[in-house]
């Protein structure tokens, strides 16, 4: 598979034509829906024919408090009244209110921070922090990773856009992800031991020049395929890097602000970052992130000339928004709705796995679930052919999916609906799935007889 098709399975729904919008929009790796959309409220999303779909993705897994929430968009109307962009050098008082309410959630080492735009810009930012306090320049990502489009980020986003562009940054290498499901090194079956640190770091030190700077990594690998590491791991991960002088970078684009029923996923994980980046759930729909770190990194690198501005640091309105998200996530106790709301979704998944052999495995946590769909359930063979057919099959229904299908290694449903998404609608779009899977089987079982 190409990467352009990683891509599109990795982040949009497998149905439609590149061409469907004429012949002005560059295709940048989706394959778009046929139907223009005018209409986003909640969980419910409206195209220009009136059909209603159901999102069980959050847009682009950003949208975590529905679409348009009523004080997102409250915010954005009291920024227009007041600051949409400044110069850069300007500070507004969203911005200090933002970082003043982020500090306080954050532990005594994550209290300095900067405001971005994405969260591949967020993570730029971070490894040019990393590269600058240590004086190094490798850095290690994990195999399946998402991070980022840019060309730094982009060196370590091993999910997709690594042919055909020339060399990657230098000094970029991999660790094996610790997918107990499908053991990278062909090693344990459902349980971990951790060898695949043991081996990945193995081969880092045998490739490094001595220039190890930092290891880049998701809390939950998402687009590669929902892999919920076992505990201990992130710990052994930080003894790794320590021993090398090494920053640890985690990447919460999708596991922080409620997502997975917390306030951040390190604390799950009981580890603490040397650099923190946010971005999708801080934005709640909008451009909107961060690069977090300690005191000492921060002025460590401002001494010695760290330079990352933008157009957009430090904007208004993007801050605007994200202190409305805040407001949210602590209002509507989304942590403690996540969770609930969560369960329901487990226990709704395992019921379609009792009934369905083509689901070989559920793993996840909060609102952030991984159907892995497979040929069989002893080999464990990815049926990417057949997830496509039953993603297309959710569209036609009124369910919006995503489906990740990395160069036919896996085939599995990331499904992350808005937390704010009411009990009727998870089980209206567990229905949905339960018919696509069977109509899809049995048309499957007809042309083959």
């Amino acid at each position: 598979m190409s990467d352009r098709a990683v891509a599109s399975h990795a982040d949009a729904p497998d149905i439609g034509s590149a061409d469907a919008f004429g012949p002005h929009l560059i295709n940048y790796g989706f394959e778009f829906f046929p139907n223009l959309i005018e209409y986003a409220r909640g969980a419910t999303l409206r195209d220009v024919d009136g059909r209603e779909i159901l999102d069980f993705t959050s847009g682009q897994m950003c949208a975590t408090l529905g679409h348009n929430h009523p004080e997102i968009v409250a915010a954005i109307d009291e920024a227009c009244r007041k600051a949409l962009h400044l110069y850069s050098g300007m500070i507004s008082v969203p911005v200090v209110k933002l970082a003043e309410e982020l500090a306080a959630m954050l532990p005594a080492g994550l209290q300095k921070m900067m405001f971005l735009n994405t969260g591949g810009e967020a993570n730029e930012a971070a490894l040019k922090m990393a590269k600058l306090h240590t004086g190094r320049f490798e850095v290690v990502g994990l195999a399946g990773s998402w991070h980022g489009m840019t060309a730094g980020v982009s060196s370590v986003t091993y999910a997709a856009g690594h042919q055909g562009y020339g060399p990657a940054t230098p000094g970029t290498m991999a660790l094996p992800a610790p997918n107990c499901y499908r053991c990278p090194v062909g090693h344990c079956r459902d349980t971990c031991d951790m060898a695949c640190v043991d081996i990945g770091f193995a081969l880092v030190d045998a490739q490094s020049v001595g220039a190890l700077a930092a290891v880049v990594a998701e809390p939950v690998l998402s687009v590669a395929g929902i892999i919920v590491p076992p505990p201990g791991y992130f710990q052994r991960l930080k003894a790794e890097c320590e021993k090398r002088g090494m920053l640890l970078i985690l990447d919460e684009a999708q596991t922080a602000l409620g997502r997975l029923g917390s306030d951040f996923a390190f604390a799950l994980f009981d580890v603490e970052p040397d650099i923190l980046t946010l971005s999708k759930t801080l934005g709640g729909g909008l451009p909107m992130a961060a690069t977090i770190t300690s005191g000492e990194i921060a002025d460590n690198c401002a001494a010695k000339g760290f330079v990352h501005v933008t157009s957009h640091v430090s904007d208004p309105l993007p801050a605007q928004v994200g202190l409305a998200v805040l407001k949210v996530l602590a209002a509507e106790n989304i942590n403690q709705r996540s969770l609930k709301m969560g369960a329901r979704l487990k226990a709704g998944l395992e019921d379609l796995q009792s009934r369905h052999e083509a689901i070989g495995d559920i793993r996840g946590m909060g609102m952030m679930w991984g159907v892995d769909l497979v040929k069989d359930r002893e080999s464990r063979e990815p049926d990417p052919e057949f997830g496509a057919a039953v993603t297309r099959r959710c569209m036609e229904l009124g369910l919006s999916m995503n489906i990740v299908s990395l160069s036919g290694l896996a085939a599995v449903w990331r499904i992350a609906p808005p937390l704010t998404i009411e009990e009727s609608e998870i089980d209206r779009g567990l229905e949905i799935i339960d018919q696509a899977l069977s109509e899809t089987r049995a048309n499957s079982v007809s042309r083959s007889s």
